[in-house]
């Protein structure tokens, strides 16, 4: 006999309660919480489950995992080196961005190298999956596909078929037939990623699930979702431009800093081995508010242009908008250009975008923000072939950045010859020929070597 009771689940943060509570006792998120049935079973459920013995852990095998190299050079990257078998990595992205175009493309891949690859499509018919495939080229006798809903069934094909990597499009519409909660639900997201985590582990078998996300941008379901799982890759970027960023916002056997670039073209996702000279292939010369910087992700420097806007306000408070840099750290640089340079702009709206869809949350990029703000407010353009980095401090000063011979040396790959730095890196830096570094101590140094002009 089954035992049916009712709980209450927040979406946000996995928190149950026994009773509806407009505020989540755990999170403090209003209208979060979901009414589901919990159904108690005294026979075991259907996730196969292995009994182990703890040992001590000088016995355990400390040679380093052999991962499966997908063969795109990008996705590879970002996992840390390529998939890791047992593991249950999550890709996450808005609808369209490319979540099963990339994850059809690596099942292809591991299908002619390593051998039977299981694409389960929930959303769609195998029809509709072989279309994609052939448009994608992707087409291979060990590539299988099965349009299946049922979590109890897709583990039967598993064990059947035992495949080397699994695909699972998407998470939010596999439901477990014990759960009477809809497909999507709390409990079934939780329930089915758990079961799939096992079998992953058990088996020996990555697995990759699809996830969509809600308006806010994060992965729909709760957000235990993310710790049950090894990875979780998002996909960034505009539906309407070519251009995807994938990004590792956790990873358990890698980096989190490292981003891959892909291309959207007919033949699916193609990869940016040069992301720098995509980002900078349309630049304007000879115009005011452009400023490159480079950033680092990773272990990858990207050159990546900065545009500023200045202009006088026409309502009594000025706008503030960022597209790929922090909000508030705008706001802090525009302070300290007022305060401790001089620069009236407590009566102009500013504009801060980083082109080409990159997000940049790094310290490394303020003096190529307040240096580009100032070129807009003067109108004084920054010279074509000069990259400005450093980090700034509330009293005006120019703070030292990690990595600095990196961003130089990428910069010189692409024709840069001056470099405005922290005075503190330019010591280190002062034995690469052929270009000019400029150590600077104060925005007002930069600001004179950058724009040729005093504050």
């Amino acid at each position: 006999m089954a035992k049916i009771k009712t709980r209450f689940i927040c979406a946000e943060c996995g928190h149950e309660e026994p009773k509806w509570y407009g505020r989540c006792p755990g999170c403090g998120t209003w209208n979060s919480l979901s009414e589901e049935i919990n159904i108690k079973k005294t026979k075991k459920n259907g996730c196969r489950q292995v009994v182990s013995q703890p040992i001590p852990i000088t016995q355990v095998s400390d040679a380093s995992e052999e991962r499966m190299i997908t063969g795109i050079a990008e996705l590879d990257r970002v996992l840390g080196g390529g998939i890791v078998p047992g593991s249950l990595v999550l890709i996450g992205g808005d609808p369209g961005i490319g979540k099963s175009t990339i994850a059809i493309q690596a099942a292809s891949v591991i299908a002619k190298k390593q051998g039977v690859s299981l694409y389960v499509t929930a959303e769609e018919s195998v029809r509709q999956t072989r279309m994609r495939a052939a448009r994608l080229g992707v087409v291979d006798e060990n590539l299988f596909a099965v349009a299946e809903t049922s979590l109890d069934q897709i583990l039967v094909h598993i064990e059947r078929l035992a495949p080397k990597l699994v695909i699972i499009d998407s998470i939010q519409t596999i439901f477990r037939e014990e759960i009477p909660s809809a497909p999507g639900s709390v409990v079934q997201v939780r329930e089915c990623t758990y079961c799939l985590m096992q079998e992953a582990k058990n088996r020996n078998i990555p697995v990759f699930i699809v996830g969509h996300v809600t308006k806010e941008g994060s992965i729909a379901g709760p957000r235990v979702l993310e710790h049950i799982v090894d990875a979780v890759l998002y996909f960034e970027g505009e539906r309407n431009h070519s251009f995807r960023i994938l990004r590792a916002v956790k990873n358990r056997f890698g980096s989190t800093n490292e981003i891959g670039v892909f291309e959207m073209g007919e033949r699916g996702l193609i990869e940016v081995a040069n992301p720098s000279e995509i980002f900078l292939a349309e630049r304007p010369t000879g115009v005011s508010g452009s400023v490159v910087i480079a950033g680092i992700e990773g272990t990858r420097p990207v050159l990546v242009e900065i545009q500023a806007l200045v202009s006088a306000s026409s309502f009594g408070n000025p706008r503030r908008m960022t597209s790929g840099v922090d909000y508030n750290r705008l706001n802090l640089i525009l302070a300290v250009l007022e305060k401790r340079v001089g620069l009236q702009l407590g009566s102009q709206d500013a504009y801060v975008n980083a082109a080409g869809g990159v997000k940049l949350d790094e310290p490394a990029v303020d003096l190529g923000i307040a240096v580009a703000l100032a070129s807009s407010f003067r109108d004084i353009p920054v010279e074509p072939s000069t990259i400005v980095l450093g980090e700034i401090g509330l009293t005006g000063e120019v703070r030292a950045i990690n990595q600095a011979a990196k961003r130089i040396h990428e910069g010189t790959k692409l024709g840069f010859r001056t470099f405005v730095i922290p005075a503190a890196n330019s010591i280190q830096c002062k034995d690469i020929p052929g270009i000019n570094i400029v150590g600077v101590k104060t925005v007002n140094e930069a600001f004179e070597t950058a724009l040729g002009v005093k504050s």
